[in-house]
């Protein structure tokens, strides 16, 4: 069963007596384990969108179901919904992390005992057993976006929401969110995940989603999509500096040599006719070429401008 199933999502809000559209046709799918990247420049769409899914805005026209139950319809498609929102949103700051996972574990319709036992094994998952009794205030940055994963999955939801869940972290600290997020999809759990800090989006998502003026510009693999933009260039460098016959070779050839170490070649076709001028010499790294997500991700939005335009 789909985790999320989000179908041609339309939303309208009227301002100043001129209707504005906000999501125009939005369609997403998410599989149990999947962690779906969804990005956007601001005022893309993407904060509408959603607020539909989460059930917090009602769509103009399209559908959602989440595990396959209407959460506009029947409220108990939510109970398989969980958020981490940026700035630690979900928490209650003066409460200890023992009390804000039995407050919101209740809330999500568990028992206290319940609410008690999932939270306690919760801590001890994110190693926070020994701060069970601090006041959430009173924790490290990282600590507390430990906490707000914990509340978000103390009911054990099926599609987890996340919200910018690294900014403003050390590195330490992003570190341990990377690896609570693989953690997590690897149980099993849907990942809807939104950010700007693309380097994170591409290290964790299965797949991408690119949304601008309400509609989605691409939707691919991760990796199938930085293919698709990565070109079929080679940069090899030498340990060593190449005599004046090795470099003739290759000039003839028509590669690009620079001070005598670095090799660049731009025809897939000439990669091991080079490897065997190259010979004896030892060579230190072969690189291809690839796009990261952040020049696909503005490449993909500045083509969408100019269809617009």
């Amino acid at each position: 069963m789909k985790a999320l199933e989000a179908y041609k999502l339309k939303k309208n809000f009227s301002r100043n007596k001129q209707v504005i559209t906000a999501v125009k046709d939005v369609s997403l799918t998410i599989y149990p384990g999947e962690i779906l990247a969804f990005l956007g420049p601001n005022g893309a769409g993407k904060t509408t969108s959603i607020k539909m899914i989460a059930g917090l805005i009602q769509p103009d026209a399209g559908s959602v179901r989440i595990m396959g139950k209407d959460p506009h319809r029947n409220a108990s498609a939510l109970q398989n919904l969980g958020a981490v929102l940026e700035g630690n949103r979900n928490l209650y700051w003066r409460l200890t992390p023992e009390e804000n996972l039995e407050y919101f574990g209740v809330l999500k319709g568990l028992t206290r005992r319940e609410a008690r036992l999932a939270g306690r094994d919760l801590l001890a998952r994110f190693d926070l057993l020994a701060k069970r009794r601090t006041p959430v205030q009173q924790l490290s940055r990282g600590m507390q976006q430990k906490l707000a994963f914990a509340v978000a999955l103390v009911h054990r939801p099926q599609l987890l929401l996340l919200d910018e869940p690294t900014l403003g972290l050390d590195v330490e600290a992003t570190e341990d969110v990377k690896i609570l997020v693989r953690e997590i999809a690897a149980a099993g759990c849907a990942i809807l995940l939104t950010t700007h800090q693309l380097q994170i989006a591409e290290i964790l998502s299965d797949r991408i989603a690119i949304i601008q003026k309400g509609g989605i510009l691409a939707e691919a693999p991760t990796q199938k999509l930085i293919q698709q933009f990565s070109g079929t260039a080679y940069k090899i460098e030498m340990e060593t500096a190449l005599d004046e016959s090795k470099i003739l070779e290759l000039e003839i050839l028509g590669i690009q040599i620079e001070a005598q170490k670095v090799i660049y070649i731009d025809r897939l076709e000439l990669l091991y006719k080079v490897f065997t001028i190259l010979q004896p010499f030892p060579i230190q790294s072969v690189v291809k070429e690839q796009a990261n997500l952040t020049e696909i991700f503005l490449q993909i939005v500045k083509q969408g401008k100019k269809s617009d335009g």
